[in-house]
């Protein structure tokens, strides 16, 4: 059925749910996992763009805690698909577009499936899916598995 899934999260609870639940079906299908975390480019807004001015490391320290965060969120992932028998790689995309990031990589990592929650850290309850996920869903080449 499904060989190589591709589960993206960005560290939030309900992301977690998509984690779980991909890790799941990869355990009874016999599949492997890539665990994708993106992170977006700093755009600083007004305020932080005169902080800059003031502070020219900034974007440095955003960039170095961007990578601090991503590489937890992987090595929680990888150690979590370890213990329960899963085969996990993981990819941190850096500077990256959420949806497009996801997108690329289901293609560039051979992916058949891509598992996703519905909503991540900036979601809405209220609407149906977030921004992010709606895009990957529309754009992908591959089914796309949501979870809410």
């Amino acid at each position: 059925m499904y060989r190589r899934i591709l589960i993206a999260t960005d560290g939030s609870e309900l992301a977690g749910k998509g984690l779980d639940h991909g890790l799941d079906l990869a355990r009874a299908v016999g599949a492997k996992v890539v665990v994708v975390t993106v992170t977006e480019p700093w755009m600083p807004a007004f305020d932080d763009a005169l902080a800059l001015s003031a502070d020219p490391d900034m974007q440095r320290q955003y960039k170095e805690g961007c990578e601090r965060s991503a590489q937890r969120i992987l090595a929680d992932a990888a150690a979590q698909a370890a213990s329960i028998g899963v085969e996990c790689t993981t990819v941190h995309v850096p500077d990256g577009h959420p949806s497009d990031a996801i997108v690329h990589a289901a293609g560039e990592q051979g992916a058949d499936l891509v598992v996703m929650a519905s909503h991540g850290r900036r979601g809405l309850g209220k609407v149906l899916l977030g921004s992010q996920t709606e895009a990957v869903v529309a754009r992908s080449t591959v089914p796309v598995l949501v979870v809410r």
